[in-house]
């Protein structure tokens, strides 16, 4: 088994291909962390564990006399004592006391890994690919007991972790935080990176040097947010795509969120990642259980690149589920950029007909088609169609775009409401909403209390009888605003703050309902663009919209930074109008196409406005793409150049069997007199020869990796892609 437990030691050692993860239960109460890295035999206690005393002042111990200093390496914090550094877990209990004293209890080795009730996790198709080991820490005096759970594929260089909480007292609890996982490492020599943004510019790698105190990233928004994901990393100081040690935490929810690092005074840094406790707490009365979602962490010893394809693969394979998780996506054509919301049945069968000539495979009607939605100011929660527009129906426009041989697709709001909408008028109190508080609009818009079993029966049977009525293959489910003014009209006071939490366990329970009820249609999760990109959506919809900026220069970054944790497979790319409608750039449609390959490829433009030209330029880039999706969409990816650090950028994506490579490169700004410019590849055989499909040239694996291609390009955004096959 990849778990193993020194009883004499009181060691934990757990085992992936590649690292170590050990713990120790120290003076028969504590469980510390002693090491996670690169794979090691079970070393000497007396010389790894982190928790040898170092000059402090003052020495404290308790009344058994252990010394329990500020510094002690624990694998789950309480703040208990003289540990004044960032604490895992708080409670109040009934006499008002807080402090949490958890003492080792006890464990269990399981074949398989666990699941989390009512929550997104990754998983396992048979149980020799994951073990599972629990572990229980118990308050004595108040009855609480913590189980950490921890799974560890044996096969991917993955450990996860998640927290139970069981109230076994007689009285109840608040608890007013539960992280998922806390690691303390023994130095501060590291970068700390984070996924930052805004609204059509998320996800963007910043990378600094940690410092004494605490380095943090958060969403307080209800949702993952555009402005950080739940996503870090921490990476030796000169740690690059190739080299160097790296710590990966992705948190597998899509509400609040808090994560960070805290560099104490002997310079050890503690590492956490769990539910914002920010305007939270939970109320655990007696016999009941709080449930804390998954931390996905991986460790590579060599680099960030490494550490991305395990993070791919995991999820690719065992987070994302359905029938799609192993089948190739479709190219689609959404109307929103063509039409806003300015259709009719006619324009959108237009489209149908030239999607199908360009060989496009799906078209996608976006907003505008239910209640009386001509603007984005009324109607949501009316869920059915605009007869205005579309006097057939959903029901007889699907069929009818079916006609020309490709699929059909509809776009959903369900989580919102407009006051102007008839569901608004007869349920006014179905919304998130503090009484006798002004009720903020976003995009004239208010967020349904998903915490209300009512409201979410309503939206799974509403968007259910939607797809039922006709033949849907695709579902682009949206949510376009933020939380404020939590409340909600069915909790009683003293669990208030447990809403926000509340509304994401009624959000998974809703899609699980949907989706698995719809097993044939594709789900694409959207928040605005890119502001729900994380795990736990992807569990439930393999996609997401990247972002709703299509400008082929900010899809650069955009696409690289989410490269950092998330695979291709997941990534929407666009081929969209000129001057772009987000940044007003005019980029060719050759770099529009070539970045939108790197993803799951598609048009969000006027299909019918292509001069001849271009539309042999189009049915090129999509029987192009259709070749290649195969293994960009399941390979392995490789980022060789960054647009966050220079003016070009190059990624390539290599099959599974090696066989297939697939690169690009992008040049933002013509200079003049640049030097050679080389496309220098990576993960390739050295010892194989490769021909570069259309040129009728060989070169060997060596050659490409270390002297590499030549790139010429001229003028502004400017690309190049290359098509490589192993030949013997």
């Amino acid at each position: 088994m990849s778990i193993a437990f020194d009883n004499e030691q009181q060691i934990f050692h757990l085992s992936t291909p590649k690292t170590s993860y050990i713990m120790k239960v120290f003076n028969k109460r504590y469980l510390a962390h002693v090491y996670w890295g690169k794979k090691i035999k079970t070393p000497d206690m007396d010389n790894a564990c982190l928790n040898r005393f170092i000059c402090f002042s003052p020495v404290t111990s308790d009344e058994n006399g252990v010394n329990v200093p500020d510094f002690l390496c624990q694998e789950y914090a309480t703040g208990c004592g003289t540990d004044y550094r960032i604490p895992s877990i708080s409670a109040v209990y009934e006499d008002g006391s807080r402090t949490v004293e958890l003492w080792f209890e006890s464990y269990e080795i399981k074949k398989g890994k666990y699941s989390l009730k009512g929550l997104p996790a990754t998983y396992t198709e048979d149980d020799s690919e994951a073990d599972t080991l629990v572990i229980t820490l118990r308050d004595r005096l108040k009855n609480l007991k913590v189980e950490l759970l921890y799974g560890v594929y044996n096969n991917l260089d993955v450990i996860t972790r998640a927290v139970r909480v069981i109230n076994s007292g007689d009285a109840d609890v608040i608890l007013e935080k539960v992280v998922s996982a806390n690691v303390d490492f023994e130095t501060a020599d590291f970068d700390f990176l984070q996924l930052s943004g805004a609204w059509g510019r998320e996800r963007h790698i910043e990378r600094n040097p940690l410092r004494s105190g605490i380095q943090s990233i958060e969403s307080r928004r209800g949702a993952s947010s555009h402005q950080l994901n739940p996503f870090m990393v921490l990476a030796d100081k000169k740690a690059d795509e190739d080299y160097g040690n790296v710590y990966g935490f992705n948190l597998v929810y899509s509400g609040n969120f808090t994560a960070g690092a805290e560099v104490d005074q002997i310079f050890k840094t503690r590492v956490w990642m769990g539910i914002n406790d920010y305007d939270f707490s939970w109320k655990l009365e007696k016999g009941q259980e709080f449930t804390a979602p998954e931390v996905v962490m991986v460790h590579s010893s060599e680099g960030l690149g490494e550490m991305s394809r395990t993070y791919h693969k995991l999820y690719r394979t065992r987070l994302v589920r359905g029938k799609y998780r192993d089948e190739v996506r479709p190219i689609l054509a959404n109307n929103w950029e063509a039409t806003y919301f300015d259709f009719n049945e006619e324009k959108i069968l237009g489209l149908a007909k030239e999607a199908a000539d360009l060989g496009i495979e799906l078209l996608v009607l976006d907003d505008g088609w239910f209640g009386k939605r001509n603007s984005d100011n009324c109607s949501l929660g009316d869920w059915y169609v605009n007869e205005e527009k579309l006097p057939g129906g959903i029901t007889e426009l699907a069929r009818k775009v079916n006609e020309y041989g490709i699929k059909f697709g509809l776009w959903f709001e369900p989580e919102m409401v407009s006051p102007d909408s008839d569901l608004y008028r007869k349920h006014r109190d179905w919304c998130i909403h503090v009484p006798g508080r002004s009720r903020n609009e976003c995009r004239f818009q208010l967020t349904l209390d998903l915490s209300r079993k009512d409201v979410c029966d309503y939206v799974v049977e509403a968007v259910s009888n939607i797809l039922d009525s006709a033949n849907i293959s695709y579902v682009k489910w949206d949510m376009n605003r933020h939380m404020s003014e939590l409340g909600s009209a069915m909790l009683p006071a003293d669990r208030q703050k447990e809403m926000a939490h509340r509304y994401m366990l009624g959000l998974y329970d809703i899609l699980e309902r949907v989706v698995s009820s719809h097993p044939d249609v594709l789900f694409e999760s959207c928040s605005g663009g890119g502001g729900r990109f994380d795990p736990g959506m992807l569990y439930y919809m393999p996609q997401t919209w990247t972002s709703d900026d299509t400008d082929a220069v900010e899809r650069l970054k955009i696409q690289y930074g989410t490269s950092l944790a998330y695979p291709i497979s997941t990534m929407g790319a666009h081929v969209s109008a000129v001057p772009n409608h987000q940044a007003g750039r005019v980029t060719s449609l050759k770099m529009r196409g070539d970045v939108a390959m790197s993803g799951n490829f598609g048009y969000e433009l006027d299909l019918m406005n292509f001069t001849d030209e271009e539309k042999a330029e189009v049915k090129a880039q999509i029987a192009q793409y259709k070749e290649l999706r195969t293994f960009i969409q399941s390979g392995d990816m490789y980022r060789l150049l960054s647009p966050f650090e220079g003016n070009n950028t190059a990624w390539m994506f290599i099959s599974e069997d090696g066989n297939d490579v697939f690169a690009g490169y992008f040049r933002v700004l013509c200079q003049v007199n640049p030097g050679i410019s080389r496309l220098k590849f990576k993960g390739l055989s050295e010892d194989s020869n490769y021909e570069v499909v259309g040129e009728d040239k060989k070169y060997s694996g060596d050659e490409l990796m270390n002297i590499g291609l030549v790139v010429d390009l001229y003028g502004d955004y400017m690309s190049r892609t290359f098509r490589l096959k192993k030949v013997k």
